[in-house]
């Protein structure tokens, strides 16, 4: 764990947001309780602002972390005295009297306390009294920092229906009275679904990225590795699901360098240099695979942890090929998505050849998805460049950002 928890730590300062925005909200917040969200998010972004300002005139402090929490600290008490201030004086006039007696007698940014927070705070957005979808969206916004920009590109939308989303979710908050406290014991394993859906959904933002014309976002998968090892410390959600998702993240995140060129295009697997490889990380994945055995369930993540797995292994073994098309087949009965599917065919084609893997793929017509038509290319280069030509121009036509466009353009070229 501690080799991971040095990968992590390798960021640079624009991503200081990304990281600490999510674990001052939840320390605020655990001081006003979740039905004042809005004014920890408010403090946390007024801190955020000043910083910018203070450290463009005087520089970055020796220690910016430090910095911020200082700060936070104060305007957090300003605000608790100025309401102080608006009880004593407005609220004996008003009918309705909110409950805003609170007075901090210090504000606790020990890192023990963050995590505690943190950890509350991730069961507290991801309860079911919220609509699935606006969970997650409170999690990217409140656990991972994404602006609200970011989110509404991830979920195909707009600003204002983002905004709308999130209002109600955080009413819903309200009305329910969720607090930030962890469900009881039994409760927990079923909970702990939507925690680690919301962390895999994160880093493959960060992995795959959509919501920039960038391939890859270490930043989002190293808070979603960050928040996947907090489970960790705690027996309660330090369950065999939880280890494998670590372990998916780890292998994926092992290949991190090999993944792109220094002119940021992608790098396919089968073209990867597996000097670049992290084998630290290979290891850390494979001890936490180990971990995540027992139990009774058998997880999506446990199986495509192994699939990750034989992905850093570079031979091109039929035994390999032929697990992973097993593993494949398993995972479109426990959680059947596109994406599989056409992972499942490529590992077809690696197993019983071209002609087996086109009329599976012919099948499939997953007209929308330009995935789709990028495996059609691939399936027919060495056998109808023609066909491969169409494909691979319906999916530059259907590629969602220019590094996408880019490396399909590489492939037509090299057709030419």
């Amino acid at each position: 764990m501690t080799y991971v928890y040095s990968v992590m730590e390798q960021v640079s300062l624009k991503q200081l947001f990304q990281q600490e925005f999510s674990k001052m909200v939840a320390v605020i917040s655990k001081l006003f309780g979740l039905q004042h969200i809005e004014t920890a998010e408010d403090i946390v972004s007024e801190t955020f602002l000043l910083a910018a300002e203070t450290w463009g005139v005087k520089g970055i402090p020796a220690n910016p972390t430090a910095w911020l929490y200082m700060v936070a600290k104060q305007k957090t008490l300003y605000h608790f005295r100025r309401n102080k201030i608006f009880e004593q004086k407005v609220v004996p006039q008003l009918t309705h009297k909110e409950d805003i007696n609170i007075m901090p007698d210090d504000l606790d940014f020990s890192q023990q306390h963050i995590k505690d927070s943190q950890l509350q705070m991730m069961f507290a957005v991801c309860n079911p009294a919220i609509a699935s979808e606006a969970q997650i969206g409170l999690a990217l916004r409140i656990l991972c920092g994404f602006g609200i920009d970011e989110i509404a590109a991830a979920f195909l939308s707009n600003k204002e229906t983002i905004n709308k989303r999130l209002f109600r979710a955080k009413e819903k908050l309200r009305q329910e009275k969720v607090k930030m406290e962890m469900p009881a014991e039994n409760e927990i394993p079923k909970r702990l679904d939507n925690v680690l859906h919301v962390i895999y959904l994160l880093f493959n933002e960060g992995y795959y990225s959509q919501t920039q014309d960038e391939i890859l976002r270490k930043d989002l998968c190293i808070e979603a590795l960050r928040l996947g090892l907090m489970l960790t410390e705690y027996e309660s959600t330090n369950l065999p699901k939880t280890n494998a998702l670590i372990a998916l993240m780890c292998f994926h995140a092992s290949r991190f360098d090999a993944r792109q060129t220094n002119g940021d295009t992608i790098v396919l697997y089968e073209d990867q240099d597996e000097s670049l490889w992290d084998d630290d990380l290979i290891s850390q994945g494979a001890a936490y695979l180990g971990r995540s055995v027992g139990g009774d369930e058998l997880s999506s993540y446990h199986l495509e942890a192994r699939i990750a797995h034989w992905h850093c292994i570079k031979e091109d073994s039929s035994e390999k090929w032929h697990d992973i098309l097993q593993l494949y087949d398993q995972l479109l009965l426990v959680n059947y998505s596109p994406g599989v599917a056409l992972n499942r065919v490529f590992a077809l084609y690696k197993v019983n050849g071209p002609a087996a893997a086109q009329a599976e793929a012919e099948t499939l017509r997953y007209e929308e998805d330009h995935f789709y038509f990028l495996l059609l290319g691939e399936l027919y280069k060495h056998t109808d460049t023609e066909k491969a030509r169409q494909h691979y121009k319906k999916a530059m036509a259907l590629a969602k950002t220019q590094t996408e466009k880019q490396g399909i353009r590489q492939k037509l070229d090299q057709l030419d």
